[in-house]
């Protein structure tokens, strides 16, 4: 339980897993920290963030996690995952560790929606092309992985307001089964501004997207990224560094919107996760 204390500014609020050597002797004779910490359990839809000895190997789900010059390693875990995951460390000494993660699963009530554009719901063939071909587009920008750690900052809400729409949440629209909800929704006016959660660079800006309308992704490095959905103005370009707190945009009712609400959603690369335990990993 020592290390929560260590590095709870630094993960979820959940008993850590334990490591069997906490110090080594590197070639110099210099004590290292040789622990390996991650949560000993995470919620479906989870921002993880573990911390391992600086230069170890970690590889989660099939792919190299990138390590911070400090130790940090961060992942998503998606709404259906079922767990326990398992994070595999080799150290720069060449020992290895394997970290189990338990998957706290959670319920997904079910949001109907009705009003929304009837077009929307079933677009016609050259509509549903140009859906394909803008989500592919979305898609390509959140696989960006810098070597940045804007997502170890603590995230603020981008506006303040009721939630009108949580992640996961099974969806209906006009009555008819849709997949599960991507995001958050904020209810506020139109006009209202929206801020960065957290610092990053901007991978793509488009004010007129046929489902989300004007569409801003936030890029936090590591994979981890924000994107802002059905906006009425978008203020920063492509490549621009933004500070966390800086207006990006402006709250709207573009795409499939019954309402003028800001859609906040979150990815680890194609993973979703949940805007809403990011935030609350901060209390």
């Amino acid at each position: 339980m020592r290390s929560s204390f260590l590095f709870g500014a630094l993960l979820l609020a959940a008993p850590l897993f334990p490591a069997p050597s906490v110090q080594a002797q590197d070639g110099i004779g210099k004590l290292v920290d040789n622990r390996v910490v991650f949560p000993a359990s995470a919620s479906q839809g989870a921002m993880v963030i573990g911390k391992v000895p600086a230069g170890s190997s970690v590889r989660y789900a099939g792919r190299d996690l990138r390590v911070s010059s400090y130790g940090s390693v961060v992942f998503g875990i998606g709404r259906d995952e079922k767990g326990p995951l398992q994070v595999q460390v080799r150290r720069p000494d060449g020992s290895s560790e394997t970290a189990s993660i338990v998957v706290t699963p959670r319920d997904w009530p079910t949001e109907r929606v009705n009003g929304v554009p009837p077009k929307t719901v079933n677009p016609p063939p050259a509509i549903a092309e140009r859906i394909a071909r803008e989500q592919a587009l979305v898609t390509e920008s959140r696989r960006r992985d810098d070597n940045r750690t804007d997502f170890t900052q603590t995230f603020a809400w981008p506006v303040q307001g009721r939630i009108s729409g949580r992640f996961g949440n099974a969806r209906v629209y006009n009555g008819q089964p849709g997949s599960g909800h991507s995001g958050m929704d904020i209810a506020v006016p139109t006009g209202t501004p929206v801020k960065a959660p957290a610092a990053g660079i901007v991978t793509f800006a488009n004010p007129d997207l046929y489902l989300t309308g004007g569409t801003l992704v936030l890029d936090h490095g590591f994979g981890i990224s924000s994107n802002f959905l059905h906006l009425s103005r978008i203020d920063v370009k492509v490549g621009d560094r933004i500070e966390q707190g800086q207006t990006i945009a402006a709250v709207g009712a573009t795409g499939r919107a019954t309402g003028p609400h800001l859609h906040w959603g979150m990815n680890w690369f194609d993973t979703r996760i949940d805007p809403l335990l990011v935030l609350e990993r901060a209390r």
